[in-house]
């Protein structure tokens, strides 16, 4: 994490296992609204991220289990964003309409992993286009 004067300037994530929906812990199924659809799950290991076809959904716990932060974050509330491909890694760059930046990444990924990332960036890049 960046941090200035002790404030937390961007978050950064390291997804490395893709978890199946039906594997994802029952309180991670809570935060979903019916109306959406679960594309993806990721986990570290003590962290989640669900992407749905309309947000995203973060559990970041700290190292002593002393608390979890729940990011709920609606795709229509990122302004700008970009994808990343290295070699074995994806990262998705975010910027919310707040000013707050996160960092997404997503490692050990081979080129069917990759391409699994890109479709879910896509869907989340339709939902953050702006009315005009």
């Amino acid at each position: 994490m960046a941090y200035a004067r002790f404030k937390e300037l961007t978050k950064y994530f390291d997804f490395k296992y893709e978890v199946d929906i039906k594997d994802l812990p029952l309180y991670a199924h809570e935060y979903v609204n019916e109306d959406e659809r679960i594309l993806i799950c990721y986990k570290t290991k003590r962290d989640y991220a669900v992407f749905t076809d309309k947000s995203m959904i973060l559990f970041d716990r700290n190292i002593m289990g002393s608390y979890k932060k729940i990011h709920i974050i609606p795709y229509n509330s990122i302004s700008t964003s970009a994808i990343c491909f290295k070699v074995g890694k994806v990262d998705i760059l975010i910027s919310f309409d707040s000013g707050y930046q996160m960092r997404i990444s997503f490692i050990n990924m081979d080129h069917d992993k990759k391409e699994h990332i890109k479709a879910v960036y896509k869907i989340m890049m339709r939902h953050s286009v702006k009315a005009i």
